[in-house]
């Protein structure tokens, strides 16, 4: 299931979460703690993640901050006020599709609770 189409309407949503768990984290880091949390179900690719950072960031929801690591510079994101709001309202509509999609695919289970 990796890649699948399903989760790229997610992905902002991804990252402000788990800026939200972890404060500031780059890139590379971002993408392998989705890998590990999904046990390498979903991969994320740099061709994906930088324009989804970079328009939450023209958006005002992310800071950036960069460190000198090993002699190279390396560029933090961290979630602005707004992108905390943001994240919880992101939150809100995807746990609303999720359930809304349990309707849907379980319509006996869903009317009988």
């Amino acid at each position: 299931m990796a890649n699948n189409k399903l989760y790229k309407g997610s992905l902002s949503t991804i990252i402000l979460k788990l800026l939200e768990e972890n404060d500031r984290m780059y890139g590379y880091e971002i993408t392998q703690k989705v890998k590990e949390l999904t046990a390498g179900e979903l991969i994320i690719t740099e061709g994906a993640l930088y324009p989804a950072l970079h328009k939450l960031e023209g958006d005002g929801y992310l800071t950036v901050e960069y460190q000198l690591v090993n002699n190279r510079q390396r560029k933090y994101y961290a979630l602005t006020p707004d992108g905390k709001k943001e994240k919880a309202a992101k939150m809100e509509e995807l746990e609303r599709f999720v359930q809304q999609m349990q309707f849907l695919l379980h319509p006996k289970k869903s009317i009988d609770g």
